[in-house]
């Protein structure tokens, strides 16, 4: 499975921004879909998980309530709406392939994308 992010960009504070993962390959195989992000000096942050076949989310405490994580199956896409942004929201997102449970452990994740920068400032 390879998995492409796309969607970032500059946003001011409390605008929205959608990001969208697009899997290709063996997406069959696919149990769950993952975002993190990652500011310079720091590890990958979990964002968001969903379930690809129930469609069951998982958030973050820090994005709960502001963001919504869904997929099209028919397209192998996941997306990220990411309403009421904050200047801590800055960060380059990645979207990864997970396990079929919940885990917010960026090294359970693989097939990694080359991750879209979000910035949010005035």
């Amino acid at each position: 499975v390879q998995v492409v992010e796309s969607g970032g960009g500059l946003a001011q504070p409390g605008e929205s921004l959608t990001l969208s993962c697009a899997a290709s390959g063996r997406t069959f195989t696919i149990d769950s879909l993952g975002w993190f992000r990652q500011v310079p000096g720091k590890g990958r942050e979990f964002v968001a998980q969903i379930m690809w076949r129930g469609g069951t989310t998982h958030y973050a405490d820090s994005v709960k309530g502001r963001f919504t994580v869904s997929r099209d199956k028919a397209k192998s896409s996941m997306y990220l709406q990411m309403n009421s942004l904050k200047p801590e929201d800055t960060a380059v997102y990645y979207c990864a392939a997970g396990l079929s449970t919940l885990d917010t452990r960026a090294e359970r994740y693989r097939n990694w994308g080359q991750g879209t920068q979000v910035t949010v400032s005035t």
